[in-house]
C-alpha cells in the first residue's frame, strides 16, 4: 500500500507549523537537529514546544534569531550552501524546490530576475530552517503522495520590510495561482508565503481526504490564537485503504429483437476493436410479449459518439439511448509467471485478486495439449508464491 500524507488546513499554513506537525507526526528531533547542523547557520537557537489549542495538544516551534543572526541572502547564496551540504539528495532537491518557488514569486511580484531578487524572508535563518526542516521530515516519512486540504484566505493588512501589504500577500498569491482557495471573515495572515511554498512544492493538489488508514496524526500549532477556530495545521500520515480508481464513463444501450443471432459475435469483436471498455447483451421482453436482446456497452466518453454509430450501423436498431455514470474500479498491474508450461500474464486487481490470463492459459493448454485447468491453476500457485 502507497503511503500518504494529508495536509488539512482547517487554520492555513506557514512554515513553523509545517515543520512542528512533522515533529508532532513522529520526526525525531535529534535526527532534525544534526541534519540542520550540516548547514552551518550561525546565530539561531531553535525552541520546540508542546502547547495547546482549544483543548487539542500539538507541538509549536520557533527560531530564535541572535543578534546580526538575520543575514540578507538570495537564492544563488542559499542555493550554494544547500547543495554544497552533506545533507542527503532528497533532502536537498525538496529544499531546493521550495526555495526557488519562493524566489520565481518574490521576483515576480518585485519585477526581478530570480538570481537580483533579495528579500529578508527568503534568505532569513527562520525560514531556512522551516523549509530544510520540514525537507528532512519529508525525507524521514517517505510518502508516495502528498494531498492537501483547501486553502482558507484571511483579509486584512500585514507588516513587512516594504510596508503594510494586503492579505494574501503579494508573494502568497503568486505562489498560489491556480491553486483552489476559499476566503473567511478573519483579519490574519493564515498562509504565508514560506506556507505557500511548502504546500504547492509538495503536495498533487487540494482535494477531499482520500480513502486511507490514518496511522499517525500530528498538529503544528500557529503563533497566534483565533477565537473562532484553533489555529492548528494537522498532518494526517497514513496507507491507502482501497486500490481502486474513480472516473467517468458513457453507458450505451439499445433493445434489439428482429437480428440475426450469429451477427452478435461480429458486432461484438467489432465494438471491442473500437475501444469498448465492456460490452454486454442480457434477455428481455419486450412489448407484445416477443423475447429480446438488451445491448449494453460502456465506453470513454470521447468514444461514445462513435461506438453509437457503429451500434447503428451494425446492428437493427432504430436508436441508442446513453447516460454519464461513475466508475470505481481496482487498478490492475499485469505481471508475467513462469511455470513448467512456459509465461503467463496474470493480472492482479487491488493488489489481491489474481487472475491468469485465458488467453495465454489456452494457448499454452492447446500447444502442449495439456488440461485448460491445470496450466490455469499452476499460473495462479505461481503467483501466489509471489505475493
Amino acid at each position: 500500500m502507497e503511503k500518504i500524507l494529508y495536509f488539512d488546513c482547517f487554520s492555513g499554513i506557514s512554515g513553523d507549523m509545517a515543520l512542528a506537525g512533522l515533529i508532532d507526526l513522529g520526526l525525531p528531533q535529534d535526527k532534525l537537529r544534526r541534519g540542520l547542523d550540516i548547514l552551518g547557520l550561525k546565530g539561531y537557537s531553535l525552541e520546540i514546544t508542546r502547547g495547546n489549542r482549544n483543548g487539542i495538544s500539538a507541538k509549536g516551534l520557533q527560531v530564535r534569531v541572535e543578534e546580526g543572526g538575520n543575514q540578507r541572502r538570495n537564492f544563488i547564496e542559499i542555493q550554494r550552501l544547500i547543495e554544497t551540504s552533506s545533507l542527503e539528495d532528497g533532502v536537498k532537491q525538496t529544499s531546493l524546490d521550495i526555495f526557488h518557488r519562493l524566489a520565481e514569486a518574490g521576483a515576480a511580484v518585485q519585477g526581478q530576475t530570480v538570481e537580483e531578487v533579495h528579500f529578508r524572508e527568503l534568505g532569513a535563518a527562520d525560514a531556512i530552517v522551516d523549509i530544510v526542516g520540514t525537507a528532512i521530515g519529508i525525507e524521514h516519512f517517505q510518502p508516495m503522495k502528498i494531498y492537501s486540504s483547501e486553502l482558507p484566505i484571511g483579509t486584512g493588512f500585514v507588516q513587512s520590510e516594504y510596508g503594510r501589504l494586503p492579505l494574501p500577500a503579494p508573494t502568497t498569491i503568486q505562489i498560489l495561482k491556480g491553486y483552489p482557495l476559499r476566503s473567511i471573515d478573519l483579519e490574519a495572515e493564515l498562509v504565508t508565503p514560506t506556507g505557500a511554498a511548502i504546500l504547492v512544492s509538495l503536495s498533487a493538489g487540494p482535494r477531499p481526504l482520500p480513502a486511507m488508514k490514518v496511522n499517525k496524526i500530528g498538529y503544528g500549532m500557529g503563533q497566534h490564537e483565533f477565537s473562532d477556530r484553533p489555529n492548528l495545521l494537522r498532518l494526517m500520515f497514513g496507507e491507502e485503504a482501497a486500490c481502486y480508481q474513480t472516473g467517468q464513463a458513457v453507458v450505451l444501450e439499445a433493445n434489439i429483437d428482429d437480428m440475426n443471432p450469429q451477427f452478435y459475435d461480429y458486432l461484438i469483436d467489432r465494438l471491442y476493436e473500437s475501444g469498448a471498455l465492456d460490452v454486454s447483451l442480457s434477455p428481455l421482453l419486450m412489448k407484445k410479449n416477443r423475447p429480446g436482446t438488451l445491448l449494453r456497452v460502456i465506453a470513454r466518453e470521447h468514444e461514445a459518439d462513435a461506438l453509437s454509430e457503429l451500434i447503428l450501423s451494425e446492428s437493427t436498431t432504430l436508436g441508442v439511448r446513453s447516460y454519464g455514470v461513475n466508475k470505481r474500479m481496482f487498478s490492475a498491474k499485469v505481471c508475467q509467471v513462469e511455470t513448467r508450461y512456459g509465461k503467463v500474464r496474470v493480472k492482479v486487481a487491488g493488489g489481491k485478486r489474481p487472475q491468469p490470463e485465458y488467453e495465454d492459459c489456452k494457448r499454452i493448454a492447446l500447444e502442449r495439449k495439456v488440461s485448460l485447468q491445470e496450466v490455469y491453476q499452476e499460473a495462479l500457485d505461481h503467483r501466489k508464491d509471489r505475493l
